[in-house]
């Protein structure tokens, strides 16, 4: 199973290949010097085959390669930071109350 994830920024979006095939998406908004991530799905055909993290872990690094800071609004991309300290750091600490995230890296 080959996988690849592609930025379509025209539609704010991040998109997960299987094969060639679409297997699901996150959406972001753009929030000043952030990323807001407001969905992710993969698609039934794909679930519980890990994927999501396979997407979200390539949303967020690219998304640190472009110097901004992450917003985590959406389910699948709040439980991936909460985890893990490398990407908790990518939240501004003065909004991880608010997302009820943990305070300290």
């Amino acid at each position: 199973m080959q996988t690849r994830v592609e930025h379509k920024r025209d539609v704010k979006r991040f998109v997960l290949y299987v094969d060639d095939a679409e297997a699901g998406y996150t959406t972001y908004r753009e929030a000043g010097t952030n990323r807001a991530f407001t969905h992710t799905e993969i698609y039934p055909r794909f679930e519980g085959l890990g994927l999501s993290k396979v997407l979200v872990r390539a949303a967020l690094d690219a998304t640190r390669d472009e110097k901004l800071g992450v917003l985590p609004m959406c389910r699948s991309v709040h439980r991936f930071v909460s985890k893990r300290p490398e990407y908790l750091a990518l939240v501004p600490a003065d909004r991880r109350a608010d997302l009820n995230l943990p305070l300290v890296v």
